[in-house]
């Protein structure tokens, strides 16, 4: 497995997996490359985005880490780094998940972020098992959603 930054190349693959996790029952709608392209790739917060990828080229998952200005819809503080993780169902307990992590975190790091939000849907048993495995915490619940910290160190 390969874990590299995403390109303008990589839309249609992270739309795949999206709508993949959405054909399991794990996503709440489907997805295209255009919305990909924006809210991933070429997002004016972004800090990273990287991509897993199989030794066939293949798109396994990609997991985005952008910087919260304040104005989100998660109400996440500013300053704070948004993570959010899209590992397709085929490549499910195959350490994409923390392979990618390790990566978002030194870009963590590397940008001085202290926090990491990851807002999860509270019916997403899955997502929160995943963030709780590497080191996330529930600081805050909503009515749909399970918020969890990571302090970078």
């Amino acid at each position: 497995m390969i874990i590299r930054p995403a390109t303008a190349d990589d839309a249609e693959g992270m739309a795949t997996v999206q709508n993949e996790i959405f054909a399991a029952g794990l996503r709440s709608a489907p997805t295209d490359q255009d919305t990909v392209m924006n809210h991933y790739i070429a997002n004016h917060h972004r800090i990273q985005c990287v991509v897993a990828v199989d030794d066939d080229g293949g798109l396994l998952g990609f997991q985005s880490l952008q910087l919260s200005t304040g104005d989100n819809p998660y109400g996440i503080a500013k300053g704070w780094g948004i993570i959010g993780t899209h590992v397709s169902p085929r490549a499910a307990r195959r350490g994409v998940g923390s392979a990618l992590f390790r990566a978002t975190l030194a870009a963590a790091q590397d940008h001085g972020l202290r926090d990491i939000d990851a807002s999860i849907g509270a019916d997403n048993a899955l997502g929160q098992a995943y963030y709780e495995a590497i080191g996330f915490r529930t600081y805050r619940t909503t009515h749909d959603r399970v918020c969890k910290r990571y302090e970078v160190a």
